[in-house]
């Protein structure tokens, strides 16, 4: 029945293989369950109550990605969007949360609209084949800098005398992250299966005696209430001028950070079909935003499609199994919040450097011969780390394509979505 439904051998891939990788997303995505609620925290939020929130909306959003859209990409409340909602929205602009997951709501319910009237698929479509593939190098980059830096391996200097520089790799999680990196990069070479899986469970083995990783005093526990964050909505600031900032915002960092990784993955997954099209798109952008609309009313920030999905597929995982496979393990984690402190920054580090590298390969498939296509794709790329923004790439992606096009007077080559989508990336500057 799973080998059918999932069409496992279609996909050349086994149940093995893709609870493998299931195991192997989700650990590199754990970290989520500890991160949100901390950050959230910061706006007042009761921080048990986020945690069954994010682990929840995690649970229902990658179960229909994988159920319904049959992808390996899992979800859960994204980075960089609960930073918004904690530090600018409620302790910069002076909201409540209640305002903030309001707009979330909102968010969600708009998502759910454009998806179902095609909107958001055309957006996908409207991205030039080759910034698609320097989609999935920049996010590479993205993925690999967010490793190196978790670990304490690149700092940023107090002193301000250089953007990034070395951190200390002879000792604590810089050091375990390096082993890390060498015992699973030894995996890769000798050809093990779940290389990247086992690498993370040796890699905490050895944390624990250089008491980089500390083991929990307790084991299971019952999940907190979702009471202090369950359907807090306030309504009386909904037309105001900074709920429509706040509004366009969020649906801007979402749409396109989502549609990135959603590119990015399934370009180096080879999943593309014959036009370029990420299959299953409308399904997959239709589980990430009902997982949204899910995640305001349990009481967490919007829900994204996670880049560490790379991970899973790295491993082979291929279809929604994956998916499930890490949903399920989302609501395992529901009664083991004390185990995820295992979890840290230096065991991940080395999958996420090393899925960097996975990431690269479509790079040979760009064409750099034709500046017009070149240059585009090298700006997606550069912006994507060093802005660290997966959006702000495409958006310097798209944008130079549509001037360049213009300027060298081949005008026709561009998709008339294009000039709409390159539109509204410039008006986002603005706005913003």
């Amino acid at each position: 029945m799973v080998e059918r439904y999932f069409k496992l051998k279609e996909n050349n891939t086994t149940i093995k293989t893709e609870v493998v990788a299931g195991l192997t997303t989700f650990m590199t995505m754990a970290y989520i369950l500890i991160v949100n609620p901390s950050i959230l925290s910061a706006a007042g939020m009761d921080q048990g109550a986020v945690f069954t929130a994010t682990a929840l909306s995690a649970v229902v959003a990658t179960m229909l990605m994988g159920v319904y859209a049959k992808l390996p990409f899992a979800q859960a409340p994204g980075m960089g969007l609960n930073a918004f909602f904690a530090y600018t929205v409620v302790l910069g602009m002076g909201y409540t949360f209640e305002f903030a997951l309001t707009a979330v709501l909102l968010e969600g319910i708009i998502f759910i609209l454009l998806t179902a009237f095609n909107v958001r698929e055309a957006i996908v479509d409207a991205i030039p084949d080759n910034i698609k593939k320097a989609i999935s190098v920049g996010i590479g980059l993205f993925i690999a800098l967010v490793g190196l830096e978790g670990a304490g391996i690149v700092v940023h200097p107090e002193d301000g005398s250089t953007i990034l520089a070395l951190g200390n790799i002879l000792a604590g999680p810089g050091l375990l992250a390096i082993i890390g990196l060498v015992i699973t990069s030894i995996l890769l070479v000798r050809n093990v299966k779940g290389a990247l899986f086992i690498g993370m469970l040796l890699t905490a083995a050895v944390g624990i005696p250089m008491g980089v990783i500390s083991l929990p005093t307790q084991i299971l526990s019952m999940p907190p209430s979702l009471a202090p964050t369950f359907l807090k909505f306030e309504w009386h600031n909904i037309f105001s001028i900074d709920m429509v900032i706040v509004l366009f915002t969020l649906l801007f960092m979402d749409m396109f950070d989502t549609i990135g990784t959603l590119v990015g993955v399934a370009t180096k997954a080879k999943m593309l079909d014959e036009n370029g099209k990420v299959p299953n798109i409308k399904k997959a952008l239709f589980a990430d935003a009902v997982g949204t609309t899910v995640g305001a009313c349990l009481g967490t920030s919007t829900v994204s499609t996670f880049v560490e999905s790379a991970s899973g597929v790295a491993e082979g995982g291929r279809t929604g199994l994956t998916a499930v496979t890490t949903s399920i393990m989302f609501a395992i984690a529901l009664f083991f919040a004390p185990v995820f402190g295992v979890i840290t920054s230096a065991v991940t580090a080395a999958v996420l450097i090393l899925v960097g590298l996975f990431m690269m390969e479509p790079i040979k498939e760009i064409n750099l011969e034709d500046f017009t296509e070149a240059i585009p794709a090298f700006l997606t790329i550069l912006m994507m780390p060093f802005a660290y923004s997966i959006s702000d790439g495409i958006v310097f992606g798209v944008v130079s394509y549509i001037i360049l096009k213009l300027a060298s007077g081949r005008y026709k080559e561009i998709n008339f979505v294009t000039y709409i989508v390159g539109f509204i990336f410039i008006l986002k500057f603005f706005i913003h």
